[in-house]
C-alpha cells in the first residue's frame, strides 16, 4: 500500500479491510469479541422479525377480511399499512438514534413488534386490527432504518458480509412465516389468530440480545475498527468550515436515485407479499400451496441476499446487478400473468430473484457514504421516501383487482414498474459517494 494517503483510491480504500494493518479497537468497557458477537446474534434475530408481521398476514388474508368484513379496497390499504407505516416511523429513527443510541432503539423495536404480534389476534373490528398491525410496523420501521447503520458502525470492514447475513436472514423469516402460518393454522383448530399470533414467540426472542446493548451508545465510536489508518484517512471526508451543516439529502441525485430505487423494489416486494397468494389462489391453486409459493419466492432471497451484497461490495458499479434482477422481475410478471397456474413454480422462483434488490439497495445505502453519520442520513431519507413512494402500489392493486374483474391489469402494472426500476437502480449504482456531490 503507497506511503501517502492521497495516493489512494477513494472507491478502492472504502472496500480495504486488510486487519494485519488495523488499528487497536477501543475499549468499550466489555469484552470486543462478545460485543460484536452479541451484535451480530442480535442482527439475525432482528432480521428474523422484519417480516413475518408482513407475510404472516398475505397468506391468511382472504380469512383475515371475511372474518373482518373487509372490501377489495379496505384489504389494499391493510397491504398498504406497511411502506405507509415504514415512510412516517423511519423517519424519526435518526433522532432517536441520536439521543438514545441506535442498540437501544432496534431493541425498543423488537418490543413493539412483540407488542403488536401479540395485540392483532384479540382485535375484534378492522380499526384495532390495524392500530396493532401499525405498532408492530412501527418497530420494524425504525429497525429497517438502523440495520445499515448498525453494520456501519461494528462492522465498517465487512458491510458487504454482515448486509448478507442480515439479508439472508430477513428472507428467511419472510419465507418461513409465508410457509408456514397456513399449515400451523391448520394445526392450531383453523383459527387465523391463533396462526398470526404464535409468531410473537419468535419476537420474544429478538428482544433478549438487544438487552445488554441498550446503553452501548456511550461506547467509543468503533466506525474505525479494522479499517487501516491510511484507508480512514483516504475515504474521510473533506474537512468543512466550522459550524458548516451537512448538505440537505434531497439535494444529492445519488440519495433521490437510491430514494426512488428503494421504493420501486419495495412496490413490488410488498405488492408480491400481500397479493401473489391471492392470485394464485383465484387460479385454482390451493390455499396451502399458495403460501408455499410464497415462501419459495421469500426464500430465494436467502442464498442471494448473502451472495448479492458481497459481489456488489466488491463491484464499482452495481449496475449490471439492477439490470439482471428487474429482467426476472419481467419475466416473472409476465409468466404470472400468461399462465399463473401453469408455471407457478417458475414465476415465483424469478420473482424471488427479482425481490433480492431488497439486500442490493441496503448494501448501495452502506457505500453511498463515507462516514457512519452519513449513512444514518442517507438511510433514512433513501427509505423513508422510498417507502412513501411505495405506498400507492398495493392499494392500487386492490382497486384495480375489485374493479377490473381480474388480475391482467394489476400484473400489468407490476411487469411495467420494473422498468423505471431498472434506470434509477443503475443511476444509484454509481461509484460515487454523497459526499462527493457537495
Amino acid at each position: 500500500m503507497p506511503d501517502e494517503p492521497k495516493t489512494l483510491d477513494p472507491a478502492a480504500a472504502r472496500r480495504s479491510s486488510a486487519p494485519e494493518q488495523s488499528a487497536p479497537a477501543p475499549a468499550t468497557g466489555r469484552p470486543a469479541r462478545w460485543t460484536l458477537g452479541l451484535v451480530s446474534v442480535g442482527l439475525v434475530l432482528a432480521a428474523l422479525n422484519l417480516r413475518p408481521a408482513i407475510t404472516s398476514l398475505g397468506a391468511l388474508l382472504e380469512e383475515v377480511t371475511a372474518d373482518l368484513h373487509m372490501s377489495g379496497t379496505v384489504a389494499g390499504v391493510l397491504t398498504s399499512v406497511p411502506p405507509l407505516c415504514f415512510a412516517v416511523f423511519g423517519i424519526t429513527a435518526p433522532r432517536l438514534a441520536r439521543r438514545f443510541g441506535p442498540t437501544a432503539v432496534v431493541c425498543a423495536g423488537m418490543a413493539a413488534i412483540l407488542a403488536g404480534l401479540l395485540l392483532r389476534p384479540l382485535a375484534t373490528g378492522t380499526a384495532g386490527f390495524l392500530a396493532a398491525s401499525a405498532l408492530a410496523l412501527m418497530g420494524i420501521a425504525v429497525s429497517n432504518i438502523l440495520m445499515p447503520v448498525i453494520v456501519k458502525r461494528y462492522f465498517p470492514d465487512r458491510i458487504g458480509s454482515m448486509t448478507g447475513l442480515y439479508s439472508m436472514a430477513l428472507a428467511l423469516g419472510t419465507s418461513l412465516a409465508a410457509a408456514l402460518t397456513v399449515p400451523m393454522t391448520d394445526a392450531l383448530g383453523g383459527d387465523w389468530r391463533l396462526g398470526l399470533g404464535v409468531w410473537a414467540v419468535l419476537a420474544a426472542l429478538a428482544v433478549l440480545p438487544w438487552l445488554p446493548l441498550v446503553k452501548d451508545r456511550n461506547a467509543p465510536a468503533p466506525t474505525e475498527r479494522g479499517i487501516p489508518a491510511q484507508a480512514r484517512a483516504a475515504t474521510a471526508p473533506a474537512a468543512a468550515p466550522a459550524g458548516a451543516a451537512p448538505r440537505p439529502m434531497y439535494r444529492s441525485r445519488t440519495a433521490w436515485a437510491l430514494a426512488c430505487f428503494f421504493g420501486l423494489q419495495a412496490t413490488g416486494a410488498y405488492i408480491t407479499m400481500g397479493w401473489m397468494p391471492q392470485i394464485f389462489r383465484d387460479a385454482g391453486v390451493p390455499a396451502s400451496t399458495a403460501g408455499v409459493l410464497l415462501a419459495v419466492t421469500m426464500v430465494m432471497g436467502v442464498p442471494l441476499a448473502f451472495v448479492i451484497p458481497r459481489l456488489a461490495s466488491r463491484m464499482r458499479h452495481q449496475g449490471p446487478i439492477v439490470v439482471a434482477l428487474g429482467t426476472c422481475g419481467l419475466a416473472g410478471y409476465t409468466g404470472l400473468l400468461l399462465a399463473p397456474a401453469g408455471g407457478a413454480w417458475l414465476w415465483a422462483v424469478l420473482l424471488g430473484v427479482s425481490n433480492c434488490a431488497f439486500p442490493l439497495a441496503l448494501t448501495m445505502i452502506g457505500m453511498r457514504s463515507r462516514s457512519g453519520a452519513g449513512v444514518v442520513r442517507l438511510s433514512a431519507f433513501a427509505q423513508s421516501v422510498g417507502y412513501l413512494i411505495s405506498i400507492p402500489g398495493p392499494l392500487l392493486v386492490g382497486v384495480l383487482y375489485q374493479h377490473s374483474g381480474g388480475w391482467g391489469v394489476p400484473i400489468a402494472l407490476m411487469a411495467g414498474l420494473m422498468i423505471p426500476q431498472m434506470i434509477v437502480g443503475t443511476l444509484a449504482g454509481r461509484d460515487r459517494t454523497i459526499e462527493d456531490e457537495s
